[in-house]
């Protein structure tokens, strides 16, 4: 299953739901203000880097470029999409869900 987490983890708790009900072997994609959750420094960061033998964690590039973050450190490991790998992954797993 692919999980598509668009909010900030300093608003919402969109995160640890997705960390605490994903199956492992999902994918999660992080898109819009969910792109915070990957900066290496963020609170949040721990919590990534403890599920990354679980799940297979993605960030959409446009978002992280939208939002100034370029030239900040991500977590290691985190893979990088743009729109064209976003539209692969959603038709490569057989569902998805959106964490709002």
């Amino acid at each position: 299953m692919l999980h598509i987490i668009n909010k900030s983890p300093f608003e919402r708790n969109t995160l640890d739901s997705c960390l605490r009900l994903a199956m492992p072997g999902s994918a999660i994609l992080l898109i819009e203000d969910g792109v915070y959750a990957v900066l290496a420094k963020a609170a949040h960061a721990d919590k990534i880097i403890g599920r990354m033998d679980d799940f297979s964690f993605y960030v959409l590039g446009p978002d992280i470029a939208a939002r100034g973050l370029g030239d900040v450190p991500m977590i290691e490991g985190i893979d990088v999409v743009d729109y064209e790998g976003f539209v692969d992954m959603v038709a490569e797993h057989d569902a998805t869900q959106s964490w709002l």
